[in-house]
Parts: C-alpha cells; structure tokens; sequence
C-alpha cells in the first residue's frame, strides 16, 4: 500500500498532522510514554482505538517533510517492536491525515473487519528474513571448478595485459554473473524447501547483490522461532563456508500483508 500526506495535513490549522505506523489489536498495551516515533522532536507513540482494532500513530509537524533516514528507521523500528509481543498489519512509510477523528473515519472505521479478520490470522507470528551471500573466493573457486570453459578463460586471462585479453574478460564476466544466478536459483529452491517443511509460508525476494545466495521472507509462529534457527543451522552447515547466512526477526509481516490507504 502507498499512502502520501494528504493536502488536509498540510493545512491543518493546529500546525499538526497524526502518522500512522500500522494496526494492532485494540487491547494492546503501550509500555508507558518512551517509545517515540518519526519527527524532530519524535512524537510519543499512541492508539486511535475502534472496536477490536487500534492505529498506532504519533504527533507530526506538517512543515517538516517527511522521508529521511532516521524517519524511516523509526518507522521499521515501532513496527517491528510491535510484532514481536502483538500481531501487526504495517503500513508504509508516509500515511499521514489531519487528526486522530480521521484515523477512525478514513481508516479504522471502513476497515474494520477486514483488519480485525487479517489480525486474527497473525496472531502469534512475525515475518523473519533470511539473507545468505556467496563468499567470493570460494564461489569463485567453485564455477572454475565445475566449469571448463570458465577455466580457459581464466588461464587464457592469467598474467597477461588487461586490454590485450578485454573480450576474454568480459566472457569470463559475464559466465561467472550468469552461473552465479543459477547457483542463487537452486540454493533458493533449496532455501525455501527447507523452510516449507517447517510449515512457515514463504515469499522469495529480489537480489539486492550480485553476491546473493538466497533472500527470503517466511511467517512464522514466534513461539517457534527456535525450530527456525535449526533449519538455517541446517542450510549453514550444508552449505559450509561458501555461504554466509543471516536471520533477522522476528519483524512486522511486510510482505504478506497488504493494507488499504486512509482515504481523504
């Protein structure tokens, strides 16, 4: 869901506009006034509350534009603070209305079921990433090995000038790009079967390297998140050192909820 200031927040007479992070179920609990979100001063985090369903927003100034990286980290960072104790339904960064009545009127209250059904669904789960890249040397090593054309390139390169062999090298390039994709392709398969067995659903993510191995996003029950570390223990030693594999989580279900936009 994209969701933009409306021009409402930026002629509010108060000077102020509410942000809104995500939904939460109405009984949550916040822990006391500390916890701030975007802005400069951060706003104290609060609930709009209707029915089974709450906004988590805060206070913003309408003559701050919003997007730096400090805004966006406090967005991730009140979102996934949130779905590690409740279930959470993310917003994207930049939903902003006038008050706190519009978050009920333009959000909650046209939502309702819809959110409090999506709720229901994750309640005891969180997203987690696994993020696995290649070591350079040993991947390297490894399509040499595997494949001979690779090889004959690599010698017919070795020890000579870099413009007297420049189409070798741009073959060698390109062949080591083009295995390294494949290899990705299968020890994501890999990935993502282990992770199916496990009962978790998983969405598959773009590379955002040319060194990645793997990069998935699963929903997974947070009271088994011990389970979930086995199986990337698993994957790690199967995998040895030519992967080095990351978990991240338990975070807000970013890529298996879609959310509806206040209107206005």
């Amino acid at each position: 869901m994209a969701t933009t200031a409306t021009p409402e927040a930026e002629t509010t007479a108060s000077g102020t506009a509410v942000y809104i992070y995500g939904i939460v179920p109405s009984d949550v609990e916040l822990d006391g006034g500390d916890v701030t979100g975007i802005g400069d001063p951060p706003g104290a985090i609060d609930t709009v509350r209707h029915g089974d369903i709450a906004a988590l927003v805060s206070e913003i100034k309408v003559d701050r534009p919003l997007g730096t990286p400090d805004d966006l980290r406090a967005h991730a960072r009140i979102l996934d603070a949130s779905a590690a104790e409740v279930p959470v339904l993310p917003l994207r960064f930049g939903a902003v209305v006038t008050d706190r009545d519009a978050v009920t009127d333009e959000l909650l209250a046209q939502h309702h079921d819809e959110f409090a059904a999506a709720l229901d669904e994750l309640e005891g789960k969180a997203q987690y990433l696994l993020k696995g890249r290649y070591d350079e040397r040993a991947v390297i090593n490894e399509i040499l090995d595997e494949n001979s054309d690779a090889a004959r390139l690599r010698d017919a390169i070795r020890d000579k000038p870099e413009e007297a062999t420049r189409n070798e090298r741009l073959a060698l390039g390109e062949l080591i790009a083009n295995t390294i994709a494949a290899k990705r392709e299968a020890d994501t398969a890999t990935a993502v079967r282990a992770l199916e067995d496990l009962g978790v659903e998983v969405s598959v993510r773009e590379a955002t390297h040319e060194r990645d191995a793997v990069y998935v996003a699963c929903l997974a029950t947070v009271a088994d998140q011990r389970d979930l570390e086995d199986v990337v223990d698993d994957l790690a030693r199967q995998w040895d050192e030519r992967v080095e594999l990351k978990l991240t989580g338990p975070l807000a279900p970013y890529d298996f909820v879609h959310t509806t936009r206040p209107s206005g």
